[in-house]
């Protein structure tokens, strides 16, 4: 009790209270309030008393009913906040809402009122379900033990809140079962985006509000230099103003405490705790001491009418630079991001008729469609059982009537038996039902029906993904301004302060896909600076309803298009002869350069595609001998692979990359670039000859079949690019209006992440210049960025870079090769920006992770500049050594510090222009190579180049507006089939440099 009276705050708003002249503050010894009765306790004329860990309440209601004083907070309802289920009950008698709940009370003596029923997913609690994510809280409210349940779709298992001890407030749990003993409170869960928001209030007409992270999504604290949690200060709406004063009155608690949630557009009250103190702002002491001063002034001395306003103070508009050059507020930042690092995606087909496969087909409903889809842990658990029993039925008797092949059943158990547990999101089992069996090609049918078994696998997040996605995160964060305080240095400090601030939307979109899910996860991991597992980051940051369609189309338009493409492009592929010009104006019509490139690298399709086979079976063949070979019994392979599985991989593409007449299936190319783009990163360690021979051609190939798949010609690129991004362009065009449309909301938006196309990055931010009139096209400014993403294997290294961020002296020059690129950066050219004496600090510094701890660390670099002009660049020597100094232009000096590294590079200043992109290389070449535990090497990301930097608001919404408005136009010429080579540019294009064009 003594330490609370004592605490800072209390002492803070003692201190301010007492420079009124006629209030003196009496604190009540301990030893009195426990020991001594209530007629010999000190004479006060208002009385402040809060009940906390044994404060004896029950004595202090006496000496308020013997002394009558004013109460500042009323003791009797004191007793109702110790219960969580009183304190919902009067929230919900207010009309304040709060998330969807159900009360279970365990009590001996009327166990009929104990109506729990458990599922794998949800619990039913007196009738009412709760679907994994729920809340499951003690009915005490001194009791913090409060659980929060995932689904096994994001992970299962549990994050278990507590009493903060040290820098943890909670810990993630593999138990996925709720508490049998005790009474509880089980609720909706909140998708909250990672931020509780702490509400104290001074009377109903005054609310101070901070955010801090949630406890429940890492169980990090974040603590200041004086051991305090960290907090940010929170703008509260109308509505949520209009709350914190129901509450206080509702609960009779002038000095109130209690937590706010924000979901879905909404905000929901979830617990009350009475009287508490905001814990280090000035600015609320000096508040809360002249509050509660005055109003005990009014109440006891009506000589005393000392005139009070609360003193609003304008908020600090964070201005930053823009690539034009001018500064700006940032308004809005919308990304469009592909997963990361996937294993590739497999398939395995076989026909089953056991009749346990027909009992778990009936057993999960099967029959009502004829299709099932198992992909829970508990049911891809009886799949493998079923494997496992009939490999020892036939172990055991080889004449036993089981028509399933031993080959395909064992591949079923290998493959469900991998990483050692089930997360519900990296494999799946479907079952289609065939009446008469599946028709044979050489035999007709068995008797009787059949189950038709689809085993599909892979194609999920690696360790090396998941660390691209931390990685884009923390670059990402750094956008934004940096904090205050001890904060100033540290990179990305305003983003992450901004998030817990009602000024800040963050939105994360994720396709349902598993791989796509845990790229946003990790990639919010990164962003916010949080720690630990990523179920319960997946769960509470990222969202996937509403998501599916995104960008996918599903429409007959769409597939009758892209059919025709396709026929066209295998008839051009299946030629036996050099492409021919006409080919080039066939197939490039657009001359992309990489298109022709690739076109020029094939030379004769056919014949390369035979090349392709060869490698093919070259590869599959030296898989099989190092099987054969007994040092290689117990070789594992990058994520739990092992080399049958990698054989039987590679075996299909062999079968299915050359048909019986010879011809090829072009539709594989995409499989066998995944693959060996897959090994040559990953499994190099094995020595398979020509690999990268493979790769090569593989990728030339890819170059060519995957995006000309989605049109050949400009028309057929709009028509089929509209029909698949039309939702996502509606969503930008919303999001980008409702920024600048509704000031009192919020001032930095959304950013969604979802997948498009391998790696990419496609990022829109929206700036503000406040001096400018609203009307004014000059207003808002819109910059358009993109960024190939992820740099694969060491050949790519080659690939020719873009523009870099572009400053404003070099938007009307002349396109430059590779300007800002590492190559040229040696090279003479005309000088962009102004000569500067002093270092320029760049805060864009993308992390290393520490071997040994696994943490994150930031890299510091200052860069310094000079008249005579010197370029270096760090290059490492190998994955798994220190990084050592290679010399590029005119010499340099690295200087590396512990685990981060601080760089010293002088250039000439012709080079500033262009430092931004290329030390984001430099450093990202850094991290690449640094190496970590369980993972081989991460590959560095391309930086964003600058696609336009001078777009006005209107154009855009201009732009986005006609694409939206025609695009049934263009799917019903679609319809008709209506394809010629009169254009179908629907809108003015916003012409773009390099080959993009949208």
């Amino acid at each position: 009790m003594m330490k609370k009276s004592m605490s800072k705050p209390m002492t803070q708003i003692m201190e301010r209270l007492c420079k009124f002249e006629y209030i003196r503050m009496v604190i009540f010894p301990e030893e009195v309030i426990l020991n001594q009765a209530v007629d010999k306790w000190p004479l006060c004329d208002c009385l402040v008393s809060f009940h906390s860990k044994g404060f004896p309440l029950d004595k202090a209601v006496e000496y308020a009913k013997l002394r009558n004083p004013l109460l500042i907070n009323d003791l009797n309802m004191q007793y109702y906040i110790q219960d969580r289920r009183e304190v919902y009950r009067i929230l919900q008698e207010e009309g304040i809402d709060l998330p969807r709940y159900a009360v279970l009370t365990r009590d001996p003596d009327r166990p009929e009122e104990c109506n729990l029923v458990e599922g794998e997913d949800h619990v039913e609690v007196n009738g009412e379900v709760f679907p994994k994510p729920f809340v499951e809280k003690p009915v005490s409210a001194e009791d913090h033990n409060v659980y929060v349940y995932y689904p096994t779709s994001a992970g299962g298992g549990s994050q278990r809140l507590f009493r903060k001890i040290g820098s943890r407030s909670s810990v993630y749990s593999p138990e996925s079962c709720v508490r049998k003993t005790g009474s509880y409170i089980y609720e909706e869960f909140m998708p909250t985006d990672g931020t509780d928001v702490k509400v104290y209030t001074v009377g109903p007409d005054y609310a101070h509000a901070e955010a801090r992270k949630s406890p429940a999504l890492d169980g990090k604290v974040e603590r200041d230099s004086e051991g305090k949690e960290i907090r940010y200060p929170v703008m509260l709406s109308a509505m949520e103003k209009l709350v914190a004063r129901k509450v206080c009155l509702a609960f009779k608690q002038t000095v109130c405490g209690f937590d706010l949630l924000r979901a879905n557009g909404h905000s929901f009250v979830c617990d009350v705790n009475g009287f508490s103190f905001v814990k280090n702002s000035m600015k609320y002491y000096d508040d809360c001491a002249k509050v509660l001063g005055n109003m005990v002034m009014r109440e006891l001395a009506p000589q005393f009418h000392i005139p009070w306003s609360i003193p609003l103070e304008a908020e600090d508009i964070p201005i930053v630079p823009t690539t034009s050059g001018t500064m700006m507020e940032l308004r809005c930042v919308i990304a469009i991001i592909r997963h990361g690092d996937r294993t590739p995606k497999q398939k395995m087909k076989m026909e089953v008729r056991h009749p346990l496969f027909f009992a778990l087909f009936e057993k999960y409903g099967g029959y009502k469609s004829g299709k099932l889809k198992l992909k829970k842990p508990k049911q891809l658990q009886e799949v493998l059982d079923i494997a496992r029993l009939l490999l020892a039925e036939l172990g055991q008797h080889t004449d036993c009537e089981i028509e399933e092949k031993k080959g395909k059943l064992e591949q079923l158990k290998t493959v469900l038996e991998m990483y050692g547990h089930f997360s519900g999101i990296n494999r799946k089992v479907q079952l289609t039902y065939l009446p008469n069996g599946q028709p044979k090609a050489s035999k007709g049918p068995k008797e009787g029906p059949s189950l038709l078994l689809v085993l599909k696998w892979g194609g999920e997040l690696t360790p090396a993904g998941r660390v691209q996605a931390e990685e884009l995160g923390r670059a990402f964060r750094c956008m934004y301004p940096g904090g205050q305080g001890d904060y100033a240095g540290f990179p990305g400090c305003g983003l992450l302060r901004l998030h817990s601030t009602y000024r800040h939307d963050l939105k994360i979109y994720a396709s349902d896909e598993g791989r796509v899910q845990m790229t946003a996860a990790a990639f919010a991991k990164g962003l916010l600076a949080l720690e630990g597992e990523l179920t319960p980051i997946l769960v509470q940051m990222v969202k996937s309803a509403n998501m599916n369609g995104m960008l996918d189309s599903d429409s007959e338009s769409l597939t009758d298009c892209q059919q025709r493409v396709k026929v066209r492009l295998h008839e051009i592929m299946q030629k036996d002869q050099d492409f021919t010009e006409a080919d080039y104006e066939k197939l490039a019509p657009t001359c992309s350069p990489s298109l022709v490139t690739s076109m020029k690298t094939i030379g004769n399709p056919v014949r390369t595609c035979d090349q392709v086979y060869a490698l093919i079976q070259s590869l599959t063949s030296q898989i099989r001998r190092r099987l054969e070979d007994p040092k290689s019994a117990d070789l594992q392979l990058y994520h739990s692979e092992t080399l049958e599985l990698m054989l039987q991989r590679w075996s299909k593409l062999e079968r299915d990359f050359r048909n019986k007449s010879g011809r090829y299936d072009i539709s594989k190319i995409p499989d066998i670039y995944d693959c060996v783009k897959y090994d040559t990163q990953h499994n190099a360690t094995l020595d398979l000859e020509d690999t990268l021979e493979l790769f090569r051609l593989s990728r030339a190939l890819a170059d060519i079949v995957i995006p000309q798949e989605y049109g050949i010609n400009k028309a057929e690129k709009m028509d089929i690019a509209q029909a698949y991004c039309l939702p996502l362009m509606k969503k930008i065009q919303l999001d980008l209006q409702r920024t600048h449309e509704d000031e009192a909301v919020n001032k930095l938006h959304p950013l969604s992440v979802r997948s498009l196309c391998p790696y990419i990055q496609i990022v829109i931010m929206l700036y503000e210049d406040n001096n400018k009139d609203p009307g004014s096209e000059e207003r808002f400014h819109v910059e358009l960025h993109f960024s190939p993403g992820v740099k694969g294997c060491e050949d790519e290294e080659n690939v020719p870079l873009g523009f870099g961020f572009r400053p404003a002296s070099a938007e009307n020059q002349e396109k430059q090769t590779n300007q800002g690129s590492l190559e040229d950066l040696s090279q003479e050219e005309t000088d962009r920006a102004l000569s500067l004496s002093e270092p320029i600090s760049i805060k864009r510094a993308p992390m290393i992770r520490n071997r040994k701890t696994g943490s994150m660390e930031v890299l510091s670099e200052t860069f310094h500049t000079s008249s005579k002009g010197a370029s270096y660049c760090l290059f490492p020597s190998s994955s798994r050594q220190s990084p050592e100094i290679k010399q590029t232009g005119l010499g340099g000096d690295v200087t590396l510090k512990g685990g981060g590294a601080t760089c010293y590079i002088t250039v000439s200043p012709r080079l500033i222009a262009q430092m931004e992109g290329w030390c984001h290389r430099v450093f990202v070449c850094l991290l690449s190579h640094a190496g970590f535990e369980g993972c081989s090497m991460v590959p560095s990301i391309y930086p964003l180049e600058t696609l336009h930097n001078s777009l006005s608001l209107k154009q855009v919404d201009k732009f986005l507006n006609a694409v939206c408005e025609h695009s049934s136009d263009a799917h019903a010429k679609t319809m008709k089939g209506r394809h010629s080579s009169q254009s179908l540019m629907l809108a003015p294009p916003l012409t773009l440099h390099g080959e993009y064009n949208v």
